[in-house]
């Protein structure tokens, strides 16, 4: 057994084991053949015709056939739960990122999840074994940064679908997303009119803050390994604030040592100045470390009140950046801002 390494979008390694392909296919070929029909609610089979099937999509490592409507669908990805549950589709099994560990489903998927009870998939490991016993016909990875290989393994058990080429590892705008969800369960269609009306939400919110407009932003959190992090403009979670009119300064964007996120030494946080500072903080131990670190107390930003924390449930809305969680936080977190930048 081999074990090969990504990293997760939270900023520690992931494992996925690799056992051999053969086993994994006669595993998925059993639970093809037992006809189950768990994990998807009537509303899915209404809104998705056969007619939609067989359906191709291309992504960074090639091409997926779906050749009909998924019944048995992997959310994998570190947040792709709530792209699928907006199309009305309840995953057999999720992937834990964050929160509690008997809980996937965060406030704003609620009432989409009903009383769903998934197999919860770990987030340091994924077993391709585990994954196949759930005899899946679809596995949703466009937010699990696979590499090539974790994606052949995965590909021998059903049909996977990751990443588009166009975009980095984590960095699929939730647009993006949304849509090939939709492609993914025969509801294309669906899926647009919920990109509509998410954007419309959104311009909505920017409209009524122009103080947000040409604004600079940065989001940052606790120091690790002695070094501050900082999210590019790339990131999935730094678009929530560029689609309220806001910008990143090109400087940071180019200290980046990927493309989603970077990190500055205590000698360089001068970089994370900005018109506002937001730190995503996961608990109140990491809050009282930034609020006690004498650098980042010192930065302008913080010194002339324009810093704030994102925390809570807001905290999680930020790290999904969904159809589902932005209008959560657009009504919980917005005011925040702009009674910071106001």
């Amino acid at each position: 057994m081999r074990m090969s390494r990504t990293r997760s979008p939270f900023g520690r390694r992931t494992l996925i084991s690799s056992l051999t392909l053969g086993t994994l296919a006669a595993t998925a070929l059993a639970g093809c053949a037992s006809g189950s029909d768990d994990g998807q609610d009537d509303a899915s089979s209404g809104a998705a015709g056969e007619s939609a099937f067989p359906v191709s999509i291309e992504h960074t490592y090639g091409t997926t056939e779906i050749p009909e409507e998924p019944e048995r669908v992997v959310s994998l990805g570190y947040t792709e739960q709530d792209a699928i549950l907006a199309l009305g589709v309840v995953p057999v099994g999720v992937r834990y990122a964050f929160g509690p560990e008997d809980d996937v489903f965060f406030p704003w998927a609620d009432e989409a999840a009903g009383d769903a009870d998934p197999e919860i998939l770990p987030r340091a490991e994924v077993d391709p074994e585990q994954i196949a016993a759930l005899q899946p016909d679809l596995i949703m990875a466009v937010t699990a940064g696979l590499t090539e290989e974790e994606y052949d393994t995965l590909s021998e058990i059903a049909p996977t679908v990751v990443q588009p080429a166009e975009h980095i590892a984590f960095g699929t705008p939730w647009q993006e997303q949304t849509r090939i969800t939709g492609q993914a369960l025969g509801q294309s269609e669906r899926a647009e009119e919920l990109i509509a009306d998410v954007e419309a939400q959104v311009e909505e919110a920017a409209a009524a803050h122009p103080e947000f407009a040409g604004r600079t932003v940065t989001l940052s959190g606790p120091a690790y390994e002695g070094e501050y992090p900082f999210h590019t403009s790339d990131d999935t979670r730094t678009r929530f604030f560029l689609d309220l009119g806001m910008t990143v300064d090109p400087a940071l964007d180019a200290a980046a040592q990927s493309d989603f996120y970077g990190t500055v030494s205590r000698e360089e946080a001068q970089l994370l100045d900005a018109d506002v500072l937001v730190f995503q903080v996961g608990s109140e131990a990491e809050r009282a470390g930034i609020e006690g670190d004498p650098v980042l107390a010192g930065l302008p930003t913080v010194t002339e009140g324009r810093s704030l924390f994102i925390v809570d449930d807001d905290y999680a809305a930020l790290q999904f950046a969904s159809a589902l969680s932005l209008p959560y936080l657009l009504d919980s977190f917005t005011p925040q801002l702009a009674e910071v930048l106001g």
